[in-house]
């Protein structure tokens, strides 16, 4: 899990200017997981200017007496309601506060720092009429790591995140409980400590604010990172898993993927081959047939070597190709997400007119969360068919069962040790877990609010649960590079590739050669961070995800 207490971002931090057109995935990261050297998000000059007009045109509105929606009317089916004027700031916290009513796990702080993030770029683009002071304020709380305790059940995905961003406005008007530099406090003395004003909202504020997509788009953004992570950590997996089994590396050769140019399976393929360059433990269909006896005039002949191996090596690159080609889709459609004005009703200020629409539908973050929790999911089953090939005598060709240290049958200690049995047996159990969880939400949409909301997206639910299925695949990824470091030393880690004997040191640094039966959860934890913090991609020489734009 990401730290409690993020370092304190300083003033001299490069400034993040959010415009609400060009707000990149790496940089939503980087402010989320408060990394080192991150930038201080402010509000763009021209921000100010385009969201200063639309409250300017929405004062001109209000004065003309006519319903305008979730201003001077009731919300959703409660539109044919109207209020005066005078009564539109008291429906704004109202409509906040009937909205408290989230359940669940409250959401990691990396996620209500993409939410505040997200949520102010979105409000920059200008035609929400909200005053450029309230988002400046929220962008206050982010840089003073002031953040609001976030449910993360009670979001269809549309009407937007109503449920779980009511609590980040709730913080901004100085209620409730936020956590404060990693201590749960209440939001009035975190604001008062911090020198900063309460927000007091007017008309369409309170909507603008949790109208939107923000938290959907959080859960999102911070999976598909992730996701891109464990798509170079499969690969390596995968390599390792070939030099063990002493594999075929002819199964990567260039011109096979040629002819099936999917851009996933192509970087995939060259991937695996490259990390496996120099290695000795592997071989390819020239050595094989090298040490093939020859048919001769026999009319049948049974061979020691198999020439093809089975499909969770040979097809590696067909399944983690479709989460690299997937992540291709996906990110253009979250760039577009997180830079889109998602609340109703907006202003046109250019026109002089209001516009009433739905861009509070999350569907194309909820169809992509689908999507890449299902790629995701597959690389998970992937690595668990590999790991359990390597663990089983009759299949790891000569590894030890279960890769237990081999000991004389004189030692005492012989037959006392059952190795990576348990391990495996968690692999299986957790991969069943993510392939269970990545049952398309966006299908699940319910008819709600008196029949207003008839149509709503799971979004949230779905994001949610991408996240969850990468958490499970990375803990899945973690076991098997720690069956797999320990095949490949009981091998000889001399013959393993270069880059291979790299990561392999990298992971004797946290976790140690398993000569006993001994406890290895606090391994798995270790491993699955090297991967989740990129420190595995690195070892290996792998591009950063998500580098460019």
């Amino acid at each position: 899990m990401p730290p409690t207490l993020p370092p304190t971002p300083t003033p001299t931090a490069t400034p993040l200017p959010l415009t609400g057109h060009h707000l990149t995935l790496p940089a939503i990261v980087a402010v989320a997981r408060a990394r080192p050297g991150a930038p201080r998000p402010v509000l763009a000059p021209a921000a100010v200017e385009r969201m200063a007009a639309s409250v300017a045109l929405k004062e001109d509105w209000l004065a003309r007496g006519i319903p305008l929606y979730g201003i001077t009317t009731g919300f959703g089916d409660s539109v044919s309601r109207q209020i005066s004027a005078d009564r539109a700031a008291a429906l704004q916290r109202n409509l906040v506060t009937y909205h408290l009513n989230g359940t669940g796990p409250t959401a990691a702080p990396e996620v209500a720092r993409a939410v505040q993030l997200i949520r102010a770029n979105c409000l920059g683009r200008g035609p929400s009429a909200i005053r450029p002071v309230v988002i400046e304020t929220l962008l206050r709380h982010l840089d003073a790591d002031i953040l609001p305790l976030i449910p993360e059940r009670g979001s269809l995905g549309a009407s937007g995140d109503l449920v779980p961003l009511c609590y980040l406005a709730y913080a901004l008007l100085g209620e409730g409980e936020v956590l404060h530099r990693g201590r749960v406090r209440p939001a009035a003395e975190a604001l008062a400590e911090e020198g900063i004003d309460p927000v007091v909202l007017t008309a369409k504020e309170g909507l603008a604010l949790i109208n939107g997509t923000a938290f959907t788009s959080a859960f999102a953004v911070l999976a598909a990172h992730d996701a891109a992570e464990l798509a170079a950590a499969a690969d390596i997996a995968t390599a390792f898993a070939v030099e063990a089994l002493r594999g075929n590396v002819s199964h990567y050769h260039p011109f096979l993927h040629r002819q099936k140019p999917h851009s996933g399976q192509i970087t995939s393929a060259a991937t695996i081959r490259a990390l496996l360059d120099g290695s000795d433990l592997v071989t390819d269909y020239e050595g094989i047939l090298g040490r093939q006896e020859l048919l001769g005039e026999r009319g049948f002949l049974t061979h020691e070597h198999r020439i093809q191996d089975p499909y969770s090596l040979r097809c590696a690159p067909h399944v983690n190709g479709v989460l690299r080609d997937t992540l291709d889709w996906v990110r253009p459609w979250l760039e577009t997400e997180v830079n889109s004005s998602t609340d109703n009703p907006l202003f046109d200020t250019g026109e002089g007119l209001l516009h009433h629409g739905g861009n509070f539908y999350a569907g194309h973050v909820g169809q992509a969360m689908d999507g890449l929790k299902t790629a995701v999911a597959n690389l998970a089953d992937l690595l668990d068919r590999q790991l359990a090939l390597v663990v089983d005598p009759k299949f790891n060709r000569g590894l030890p069962p279960n890769l237990i240290a081999p000991t004389a049958d004189t030692d005492h200690q012989a037959g006392l040790h059952h190795g990576f049995k348990g391990m495996q047996i968690a692999a299986s159990a957790i991969t069943a877990e993510a392939l269970k969880t990545a049952t398309p939400a966006s299908l699940f949409s319910r008819s709600t609010e008196a029949h207003n909301q008839d149509k709503v997206s799971m979004g949230t639910i779905a994001a949610r649960d991408a996240r969850t299925v990468v958490e499970l695949a990375r803990e899945v990824t973690a076991i098997h590079l720690l069956a797999l470091a320990q095949a490949v030393e009981l091998r000889g880690l001399r013959q393993a590739a270069p880059t291979l004997q790299k990561v392999h040191g990298l992971i004797r640094e946290h976790a140690p050669f398993t000569d006993r039966d001994r406890r290895m959860d606090g391994d798995i934890a270790a491993v699955a961070g090297l991967v989740r913090d990129g420190s595995l991609r690195r070892a290996a020489g792998l591009p950063e995800p998500f580098a460019t734009g």
